[in-house]
């Protein structure tokens, strides 16, 4: 199934780090993305997109996970040359990622 079956996505962006919250729909899939959404398939799906650390926090009273990515925004607002210099899309991209 694809995240966005079962959890929406908030992003956030300062300088050149990214924050990524995926929020599931119904608590009781939180086990589920906490399991299958790891920092080492962020990195694998982002590849070269983060080039830096990325830290996951989990937040269980509200169901969602917390991701930090370091080196994500291709310098970050005031220096990138992208079209999507806030990493916006970057949550949706998390979205349409498959998980068994």
């Amino acid at each position: 199934m694809k995240l966005w079956e079962i959890a929406h996505a908030r992003t956030g962006d300062k300088g050149n780090i990214s924050n990524i919250s995926l929020i599931v729909h119904c608590i009781n899939d939180f086990e589920l993305i906490k399991e299958k959404v790891t920092i080492d398939r962020l990195k694998e799906w982002y590849g070269n997109q983060v080039k830096g650390e990325i830290i996951r926090y989990e937040i269980p009273q509200l169901g969602a996970l917390n991701f930090v990515m370091y080196e994500a925004l291709n310098g970050g607002v005031t220096n990138s040359t992208a079209l999507d210099k806030h990493g916006k899309t970057l949550g949706a991209q998390l979205l349409n990622m498959t998980i068994d």
